[in-house]
């Protein structure tokens, strides 16, 4: 039976089926009515941002004080960590794709270009999260491509950051195919490049993947500082130079991969194997 408590409080203006269990929802309200702003609330702050009167907020909160989830102090309420409680089920099921893709959809609309997050897979590089605007770079790439490292600045920046030993194991086995008439493909070059990558921290490559394609890539790193990852931008040629692409979107991607950084830290959220997007 509906609880009729606090008329004219949040929900009691909507119809709801029989199962709807009124008095969950007010308890819901008071914990949502707390902010970043204004962590601690009296009484009658809860009361009037919940639409419930006095009383009722009164049952509500003391209730959610005695559950753990609320604290009190001089007449004054606040949540209490237990609370967090309530979303780590969700939050702990969260894939690494899924913790990204926010962060690579407010890059893209902030730069109006596409951007992706790739891991290192053996010798080759694969997507596990891509975002672009309506104007669609031609090449075509989707969630679980796979592409040669060297040739990507995906690959290049995370290449970069291997010890030295297996770096050089890398150039050793390689197959430096060209993909564009600029592709990189004498070893001692590359290995030049990619020291450079990792003294300067980030990767841009120039057309060498696809004609008219310019990307530029920045790595990603777990909370032990391990690269694990990489996020980058990619445009068109004619749209942007180097220079250009370098000015408009470095001091973006380095704030998008500490934004992805900061959450995967804060959640525990392990990057994605390969094949399991």
């Amino acid at each position: 039976m509906p609880d009729d408590e606090g008329a004219g409080d949040v929900g009691a203006v909507r119809q709801r089926g029989d199962y709807f269990v009124q008095s969950l929802e007010r308890g819901l309200a008071v914990i949502k009515a707390f902010t970043a702003e204004e962590p601690e609330l009296t009484l009658s702050d809860i009361a009037r941002r919940t639409g419930m009167t006095r009383a009722a907020a009164r049952r509500f909160v003391l209730t959610l004080v005695d559950l753990g989830y609320v604290g009190t102090t001089d007449r004054r309420f606040h949540l209490r960590p237990t609370v967090l409680e309530l979303g780590y089920t969700y939050l702990s099921l969260l894939s690494f794709p899924q913790v990204a893709t926010p962060h690579l959809t407010a890059l893209s609309e902030r730069l109006n270009e596409t951007t992706s997050v790739a891991v290192l897979d053996g010798d080759d590089i694969v997507y596990v999260a891509r975002v672009g605007p309506r104007r669609v770079i031609s090449s075509g790439l989707t969630v679980g491509t796979r592409l040669p490292a060297f040739v990507t600045s995906h690959g290049r920046v995370q290449l970069a950051a291997l010890p030295d030993d297996r770096l050089d194991a890398y150039l050793t086995r390689a197959r430096l195919e060209p993909r564009t008439a600029r592709t990189t493909t004498d070893p001692v070059k590359l290995r030049d490049r990619l020291l450079e990558v990792r003294a300067q921290g980030f990767a841009l490559v120039d057309q060498e993947l696809e004609e008219g394609v310019t990307s530029i890539a920045v790595p990603v790193r777990d909370a032990s500082g391990t690269v694990v990852a990489s996020v980058n931008v990619g445009s068109q040629a004619r749209r942007l130079t180097p220079a250009a692409l370098r000015r408009a979107a470095l001091e973006p991607l380095r704030e998008t991969a500490h934004q992805i950084e900061r959450d995967i830290a804060l959640l525990g959220v392990r990057t994605t194997p390969p094949g399991q997007f």
